[in-house]
């Protein structure tokens, strides 16, 4: 099916959405402006230069069922949605593992001094910025939790992806992301607990304890699995990037349905925050970098690893504390807004070629 079919579709869909909105027609709504956001998304897929923003229109479409619909992404008889989180991210973890070699980790004896750079400035820049902006926009407190939550987490996968298609470094890239996940069950709750704990009460070991089951034990069994089982099932190979796009998917809809009269509630002015949060992250990761003489290659790297956080995390680690619909609420929001801004920034720097 050509491109220009689907951008046809999706403008019908979003006909038929201002339509109805402008009747007072609700029920309609939520698919019709999923199915304007899935058109495009497919429409999207087939452009070299929109390619990457394909998924995060799938993310819109799955969000607007879930704030017009909630009730069908909460709970189904006696399943409640929220307790497949944890067993999601396990599986997503498990697949970052598959994809890491010690190879990665034999990077950082031999170039430690940008990973230490990038480390030093995601665990620094972006726990201040959540800190702050959490304080100046005065949010309910687990909201300003969940902001904080973000900023205190490990650089996430999408960094790597954005990192190839800025024509960044990579192999440190890779290395980082690695690295501060590996750092996270004793970093994040004590950035939690130094900046979070006036918000709500911060149980240092039980949340080692929770990232350990997470992050870490999956993750060794993915590199468990890379190094002995895969090759012989070249299907959970190909399955997995697909396994974990969706896992995402569902997490971010069932905290939307959720926490949807919070997020009414909040809802831009969170969109706001975490926005300038991201972009705070690129442009300090960026400069720090820059201050500290790395190559170009490298500080587009730092500023990507530093912008981009584990949102996944923050999501899992606001269910263990029992307030998904509130602390959960800002990486719900930031998932989204990062992959768009990291996108766009990743196809500018792509077109800028480096020496």
């Amino acid at each position: 099916m050509k491109p220009n079919y689907f951008y046809l579709t999706a403008l019908l869909f979003l006909f038929g959405y201002v339509y109805f909105l402008t009747k007072g027609i609700l029920f309609f709504n939520g698919w019709l402006l999923t199915g304007f956001f899935l058109s495009l998304a497919f429409a999207f897929g087939h452009s070299p230069l929109l390619k990457g923003f394909s998924f995060t229109l799938i993310i819109f479409a799955a969000v607007s069922l879930a704030m017009y619909y909630p009730g069908y992404f909460i709970q189904a008889g006696s399943l409640k949605f929220s307790n497949l989180i944890l067993p999601l991210l396990q599986i997503i973890m498990f697949g970052m593992g598959t994809e890491l070699s010690i190879k990665e980790f034999l990077i950082v004896l031999k170039k430690p001094r940008g990973i230490l750079i990038g480390i030093l400035c995601h665990y620094t820049i972006m726990p201040v910025v959540g800190f702050t902006l959490a304080t100046v926009f005065s949010f309910p407190k687990e909201i300003a939790a969940g902001i904080i939550l973000v900023g205190c987490c490990p650089s996430g996968l999408a960094s790597n992806v954005m990192s190839f298609l800025a024509r960044a470094n990579l192999a440190l890239s890779i290395s980082v992301t690695a690295v501060s996940t590996l750092l996270a069950p004793f970093l994040t709750p004590m950035l939690m607990r130094i900046f979070g704990g006036e918000f709500i009460e911060i149980q240092f070991w039980p949340m080692v304890w929770d990232i350990i089951k997470i992050v870490i034990l999956p993750i060794l069994a993915g590199l468990i699995f890379h190094y002995f089982v895969r090759g012989r099932f070249s299907i959970i190979d190909k399955a997995m990037p697909v396994i974990s796009m969706a896992g995402i998917a569902l997490i971010i809809v069932v905290i939307t349905a959720t926490g949807r009269e919070s997020l009414l509630q909040v809802g831009l002015k969170l969109i706001l925050v975490t926005f300038i949060q991201n972009m705070a992250g690129y442009i300090l990761g960026y400069w720090s970098a820059r201050l500290c003489k790395l190559s170009e290659k490298d500080c587009r790297t730092v500023s990507l690893e530093v912008g981009m956080q584990n949102s996944g995390l923050a999501s899992g680690l606001a269910l263990t504390l029992g307030k998904l619909a509130t602390v959960g609420l800002a990486p719900a929001v930031f998932g989204p807004t990062m992959n768009i801004t990291g996108s766009t920034l990743a196809n500018w720097w792509h077109r800028k070629v480096t020496v």
